[in-house]
């Protein structure tokens, strides 16, 4: 059975709306995903760190619950397992405010057994993050080496603009990692005040991976990979939150990668154009899903459907 492995931030979410606390969540970019394509039973690692702590405990607990496997989390008593505030605007995006307590030590966790085409999934500020670099690149070489997918989501916010400059080189290292890059048009307009999704990937990605996968929200996204290129509607829908949105658009990518058993030898030549609308069709799915609920995955009946 191929493996999804991702690596990436814990966190605690706790939304709000009207400035009044809604729900709160065991979340993350890549945890999100995660939780999802566990409920899909394809039973993901993940490797990540948490506080020794209560919030610690029912996060790591959730991800048993969701069939995630936690033996790569690596647990640290000098800090405390961070909090993430969600203000939902009028639109019903998100504006976050982070609570971080870090130890010097961090991310000491052992190399899980990694095979050819498994999916290696990174993305956020984590995966540019300077003090866990060299954790992420021993990762990514020992990857590399094996002829594992890498999945980069950008998801770049934009309070890291001011320090783009400084942020860039890793960002092009992480696409020359990535056998597929994908990115929201908030991602790409922060990085490179950049809205076009075709010069976006003429210009800035196609020299790194001829895989790109560019999403616009409630206007869809469009999928690039060799010569081929296709626009996809999203969802009519009346949203309650986008948070975890593009994250289970990374779910359903990756879901559908394992549905159509894409490979790292498919993802260097083109996948035919009928395989792409399975795949696009499930993160189309599973993100209009989430934006419906005030949950940060999809249902454990949704999955059930899936399946």
């Amino acid at each position: 059975m191929r493996k999804i492995i991702g690596i990436g931030e814990t966190v605690f979410d706790i939304i709000f709306k009207n400035n009044q606390p809604l729900t709160a969540r065991p979340g993350g970019s890549v945890y999100n995903a995660l939780i999802s394509l566990g409920r899909l039973g394809t039973q993901p690692i993940f490797i990540s760190e948490i506080g020794d702590d209560k919030i610690g405990g029912i996060i790591k607990s959730f991800l048993l619950e969701n069939n995630v496997e936690t033996q790569y989390i690596y647990s640290y008593d000098r800090g405390k397992t961070p909090l993430a505030l969600a203000f939902l605007d009028e639109q019903q995006n998100a504006d976050y405010l982070f609570y971080k307590d870090y130890p010097n030590d961090r991310l000491d966790y052992i190399m899980p057994r990694i095979n050819k085409d498994d999916i290696i999934v990174i993305g956020s500020y984590f995966a540019l993050n300077p003090v866990l670099r060299d954790k992420l690149t021993y990762l990514l070489d020992f990857a590399k080496e094996r002829k594992a997918i890498i999945y980069y989501d950008v998801n770049f916010r934009k309070t890291h603009i001011n320090n783009i400059r400084h942020l860039m080189p890793t960002i092009l290292e992480n696409f020359e990692y990535a056998h597929i890059i994908k990115g929201s048009d908030e991602d790409f307009m922060n990085i490179y005040g950049e809205k076009d999704a075709d010069k976006i990937f003429q210009g800035r990605i196609k020299f790194y991976s001829k895989n790109f996968i560019y999403t616009m929200g409630a206007d869809g996204a469009k999928v690039f990979n060799n010569e081929f290129a296709k626009k996809y509607d999203g969802k009519k829908i009346t949203p309650v939150s986008t948070v975890g949105a593009g994250d289970n658009f990374n779910a359903g990518i990756i879901y559908g990668m394992i549905k159509e058993n894409i490979t790292s030898e498919d993802l260097l030549g083109t996948i035919e154009e009928e395989r792409w609308n399975r795949i696009v069709n499930y993160a189309i799915e599973f993100s209009a899903f989430v934006c419906t609920t005030l949950d940060n995955y999809i249902s454990p009946e949704l999955a059930e459907q899936f399946k």
